[in-house]
């Protein structure tokens, strides 16, 4: 997905993966520690995202951080 918004670009990259896995946004935000209305406001790129927030997610979807960025 080619996007100009990184906000979209990484709450597509999140999305995916948190489908390949067959989670839904409540098992991911539990995972994570955040809450599923969060993981939703990142998918749909409504959230500015955090460092520490994509590190959360980033682990656990077991990825790097660096693989949730374009």
């Amino acid at each position: 997905m080619k996007s100009k918004n990184i906000k979209t670009e990484v709450g597509y990259r999140v999305r995916r993966l948190r489908e390949e896995k067959g989670w839904s946004q409540e098992k991911l935000g539990f995972r994570s520690g955040l809450h599923r209305n969060y993981i939703g406001g990142v998918e749909r790129g409504e959230r500015n995202v955090g460092v520490e927030n994509i590190a959360k997610l980033a682990k656990a979807l077991g990825v790097r951080p660096r693989d949730l960025l374009p």
